[in-house]
């Protein structure tokens, strides 16, 4: 009697082990089943549109170099003087109408980078209001292969909800192949001021 009861004992703690254990790793899937969708896309759409990697390391290169001459914190006013300047609320030349996934990608992984704790992040641009409606915007003028993606992303910083943005910046990050600074967690408030004055 007594070892019958300690072998369904046994039976009833390895099943919840093993049905916990199968749960979890169900939602390990669907997390990464967006980054890893959003990879993929990335890749056919540049093995459709004939990208070669040359044009595609040179684009991202002009995005750097940009991205080092306006980095920093940002008001109303700068904005206002780039757009007097016939500029886009990030500084640089690009129309709405010439911003492809590339320029998508950048500005929204530079944006989240003040929200988002990760091992290292690579450029820096302040998220601003502004920046995020010219972005919107932007996407009823061109078409992306990860239109979606940016456009769930930008609508919900629209109203003002971060509560997912380090799993927004992996998203793109993912994208981008990534393999160095993955999101680990959200700043809080005066982590996030923190980075901001440092940049």
């Amino acid at each position: 009697m007594k070892k019958t009861l300690l072998y369904i004992g046994i039976v009833i703690i390895s099943s919840a082990v093993l049905t916990f254990g199968t749960i979890k790793w169900f939602e390990s899937l669907s997390n990464d089943s967006a980054e890893e969708e959003a990879t993929n896309e990335e890749k056919e759409k540049t093995e459709k549109k004939g990208v070669t990697e040359v044009e595609s390391v040179a684009a991202t290169e002009q995005l750097e170099s940009e991205r080092e001459q306006i980095k920093g914190t940002i008001s109303d006013a700068d904005i206002d003087h780039f757009l007097e300047q016939g500029l886009n609320p990030f500084g640089t030349k690009v129309a709405m109408e010439q911003l492809d996934d590339a320029h998508y990608q950048e500005y929204i992984h530079g944006m989240s980078h003040q929200k988002v704790r990760a091992e290292k992040k690579w450029g820096f641009y302040e998220l601003h209001p502004r920046r995020v409606e010219w972005l919107l915007e932007g996407l009823e003028k061109v078409d992306l292969q990860h239109e979606q993606v940016y456009r769930n992303i930008l609508e919900k910083w629209a109203q003002g909800d971060f509560s997912e943005v380090d799993r927004d910046h992996n998203a793109i990050w993912s994208i981008q192949g990534g393999t160095v600074g993955r999101a680990t967690g959200i700043l809080s408030t005066a982590e996030e001021q923190e980075y901001i004055e440092s940049q």
